[in-house]
């Protein structure tokens, strides 16, 4: 209803003006976001130009907008002035406070806090002190990992820094910082410890950074800094992973939420004590040893995290649930430090319900998933999940840095620092994909052609706003809003193109993305137009939502549902991932979601079209899914918008496009058509309604895309991991279907059971479990058969000749007992011995 009282505040204007003029208009003081009696303050006032008079001067717009979860960076409040005398206070979540300043220019600035969550966190700032906060705006805590190598000190390799005191890594050690993002002239060198304490999976389990000593002081800030690592003093060897801290040398050490640069997080191997340099590899063994013991004590996390896709081509096509691991990326080379072999790696984009939990995928150069079993460079699901989970704060929720307790620096004990890395892959291992079942897809493009979640295609070109599907299941809404398309030259056709998307999924926030009236692509999140040009990825409510460099927008529901939109040339491609648990509770212009095309064309009320309506047919299919206004999840923040799509018919009945394209031969243009298109039809519609090859050429590519995303996206068999003998090895780690694995016994034994086994449609291997056994035993068991057989025979016979000589005793005593007078007396003896010979015979 929101969107309502956008659309009344459009009248006020010619009021505010009287009520302005009595001196008493409402205030943005403490009300940024709302919607006031007389004016507003929210974001889309400056395009409606309904704003409270004050709205610039408490509604903060700063720069950077974003920075590290650690804290310390330094942003600026852009459209408002101060008293350089202002006593400036900043307030983070109604919770953190922080130093601000005015500079020479009146500018405010504002240090940001260390904080244990990331997303878009509330900000509040004070100029008497922090008696009151009249004034707000939000800041974007970022996953560490993420900000840019500029924003952060440099562990001059690295790989040093994180084995420092193993056999052959000593000298030196440097650290590098762009030193103009910290004006100062001397810095200190900190050194921070990160632990979570508490009882597992408690309340009172809390996550903290602290303070641990004082590598360097008053240090000249000349963006360098060399020194020879030496063991920790006392109990801060005990520390063995966190981060380092470069501050202003004004300020006291350990001093929090003050003007920073941090490093990477990473293994503190060059400040450990003695007995790690003395004896790595026993230090590193004890420490995984108590690890493990740890581990058997918590609990299983495994049994609820999503499996792998069971190829890359899945794994990057299921862009709802998986996301790229960018510590092995093969759009970036493939460097997986990591994960040997591997060419890419996924995550799953959501934690798992309950502990919290990521899991990892890995593939090497054929495809392939590599599991743990196989290989130390396989998928490894992870007790905390890299990237964090909602509500954050508690571990092991904490971006980053609950991932690095207790999956990271494990590693390092177990496979990087000793040789003991069954031990973590016995907790870790990996898990293949024989559940893992493949998202449905659905998409829409051109002028619009629509690709319903069960392959049927057909063309809607309605002008208005349409709910393309929605779920009961998790209140999921993606609608549409389509336009008569402009041309570059001018021209205008009955041509409609999708010129914005807007979605939600339960409470979630709110995106939309959509072109504006000068043709450039926007995101806005709830209503106001988001900046990629620092992040370009966001943890927001209930969604995660990134942008490529060339603007394609993906966004990812906690549900699994992923929605992909790409620009061009005006016209937007809309794609929807719905993961299985959606089938039949969808509807909407993209159809019921149940492999039955029968159904697709359904109306609000439940009543069907037939699969071969014809486009006027289709056309009142379409109209039926209009939105109203009070479903609406669009902004209406111009005038245009206003009066075409808020105030006017969501379904635009008088516009009336080309059904039926005419393809004139004679038509110049058609050879042109046909040596692009060939046989696409979208494409060829395009073309002759649009008169544009680069609009046929647009909808090819994304009719194309759509074809190579279905096809990536079709279900595999998958029969499972097969261990290889004792005393035996195999060849294959490809367990999908068709796929043969062969066993090889070692010199000196022999195998018993399937040389070959192959992946059958059942999703069973073909053949018996192979073994491996020892020559000798088996010559030994080939003679104990021979005697055994040999005693086996001999009882045999025995048997039967005692068998044959009772049956004849039996068979002579009936005979005796027959009576003499009777007239059968002389025939049965002679039946009876009949039998017996018979019975002699089959013995």
């Amino acid at each position: 209803m929101k969107f309502i009282g956008i659309a009344v505040s459009f009248f006020i204007p010619v009021s505010l003006a009287a009520l302005w003029n009595t001196g008493i208009p409402d205030s943005c003081s403490h009300r940024c976001g709302e919607l006031l009696s007389t004016c507003s303050c929210q974001v889309t006032c400056q395009s409606l130009r309904i704003c409270c008079p004050d709205y610039k001067e408490f509604c903060l717009h700063i720069s950077p907008y974003s920075g590290s979860l650690m804290g310390g960076k330094d942003f600026e409040i852009e459209n408002t002035a101060f008293n350089t005398s202002s006593e400036l206070r900043c307030r983070f979540k109604q919770e953190i406070e922080t130093s601000g300043y005015v500079a020479k220019d009146g500018k405010a600035h504002c240090i940001s806090p260390l904080l244990y969550e990331t997303g878009f966190v509330p900000f509040e700032v004070s100029t008497d002190g922090g008696l009151t906060f009249p004034y707000s705006g939000t800041w974007l805590s970022v996953h560490h990992s993420k900000v840019s190598d500029g924003e952060k000190s440099v562990l001059v390799n690295a790989t040093k820094w994180q084995y420092y005191g193993t056999p052959n890594t000593d000298g030196n050690l440097t650290l590098t910082w762009t030193q103009q993002v910290l004006p100062a002239t001397h810095i200190n060198i900190e050194v921070w410890g990160y632990e979570e304490i508490g009882d597992s999976y408690s309340d009172n389990w809390l996550a903290e950074w602290k303070y641990l000593y004082t590598l360097a002081r008053e240090t000249p800030n000349t963006g360098t800094f060399s020194f020879t690592p030496v063991p920790a003093k006392g109990n801060y060897s005990t520390w063995d992973f966190g981060i380092l801290r470069i501050t202003p040398s004004s300020y006291s050490d350990g001093q929090s939420n003050i003007p920073s640069v941090w490093s990477s997080e990473h293994a503190l191997a060059w400040h450990l004590g003695e007995d790690f340099r003395n004896d790595p590899t026993a230090w590193a063994t004890a420490k995984c040893l108590e690890w493990d013991r740890k581990e058997e004590k918590l609990p299983n996390f495994l049994e609820e995290i999503i499996d792998c896709p069971c190829t890359l081509a899945q794994a990057r096509a299921d862009t709802g649930r998986f996301h790229t691991d960018y510590g092995c990326d093969i759009e970036k080379g493939s460097v997986c430090t990591y994960h040997p072999g591997a060419v890419h790696c996924v995550r799953a984009i959501q934690a798992s319900p309950h502990y919290a939990a990521g899991q990892q995928c890995c593939y090497d150069s054929t495809g392939t998933q590599i599991l743990t079993q196989d290989s130390t460079g396989g998928s490894t699901p992870d007790r905390g999940h890299d990237w964090g989970s909602p509500p954050f704060l508690k571990p092991p929720r904490i971006p980053g840095f609950s991932h690095w307790l207790y999956d990271v620096i494990s590693f390092y004990y177990c496979c990087l620092w000793s040789d003991n890395c069954a031990f973590y892959m016995k907790h870790r291992p990996s898990s293949d994909c024989r559940t893992y079942r493949p998202p449905r897809a659905a998409s829409a493009f051109g002028d619009p052609h629509f690709i319903t979640f069960d392959g049927l295609n057909f063309t809607f070109k309605g002008q208005g706003e349409y709910t393309f599907v929605e779920s009961d299941l998790t209140s999921l809404r993606v609608q549409g809003r389509t336009q008569q398309a402009h041309f570059p030259n001018g021209t205008e056709a009955q041509v409609t193109s999708l010129s914005a998307v807007a979605m939600q999924e339960n409470n979630s926030d709110v995106i939309e993305v959509r072109y504006s009236e000068d043709l450039n692509m926007e995101v806005l999140l709830n209503q106001m137009v988001v900046n990629f040009s620092e992040q370009s990825w966001m943890d927001l409510k209930g969604l995660f939502l990134h942008s490529t460099v060339d603007q394609n927008i993906t966004v990812m529901f906690s549900s699994g549902a992923g929605v992909e939109i790409r620009g061009s040339g005006g016209f937007l491609t809309l794609t929807v991932l719905l993961p299985e648990k959606f089938i039949d509770h969808t509807q909407g212009l993209f159809g019921v979601m149940n492999g039955n095309t029968e159904d697709e064309y359904t109306f609000k009320n439940k009543t069907t079209l037939s699969v071969d309506a014809n486009p006027q047919q289709l056309f009142e299919f379409g109209a039926d899914w209009a939105v109203e206004n009070g479903t609406s999840l669009f902004t209406y923040d111009t005038e245009f918008l206003l009066n075409n799509f808020f105030y006017g018919e969501k379904h635009n009945s008088s516009f009336l496009p080309v059904f039926f394209p005419y393809e004139d031969s004679a038509d110049p243009l058609v050879k042109d058509m046909v040596l692009l298109c060939d046989s696409d039809p979208f494409c060829r519609f395009d073309v002759l309604t649009t008169r544009s090859l680069q609009v046929g050429h647009s909808t090819k590519l994304s009719h194309q895309n759509h074809k190579r995303l279905v096809e990536s996206l079709k279900s595999v068999i998958s029969c499972g991991w097969l261990d290889h003998p004792a005393n035996g090895r195999k060849e294959g780690t490809n367990y999908l279907l068709g796929s043969a694995v062969h066993f090889i016994c070692n010199q000196g034994y022999e195998l018993t059971g399937s040389k070959e086994r192959i992946c059958q449609a059942t999703g069973a291997w073909s053949g018996e479990t192979p073994s491996c056994i020892l020559r000798t035993d088996v010559k030994q068991v080939i003679v104990l058969g021979c005697v055994f057989g040999a005693v086996g025979l001999v009882v045999l016979a025995r048997l039967i000749f005692l068998c044959r000589k009772e049956r004849c005793k039996h068979n002579q005593k009936r005979v005796s007992e027959v009576p003499a007078t009777s007239k059968q007396a002389t025939e049965v003896p002679e039946k009876f011995l009949m039998i017996h010979r018979e019975s002699n015979v089959e013995d």
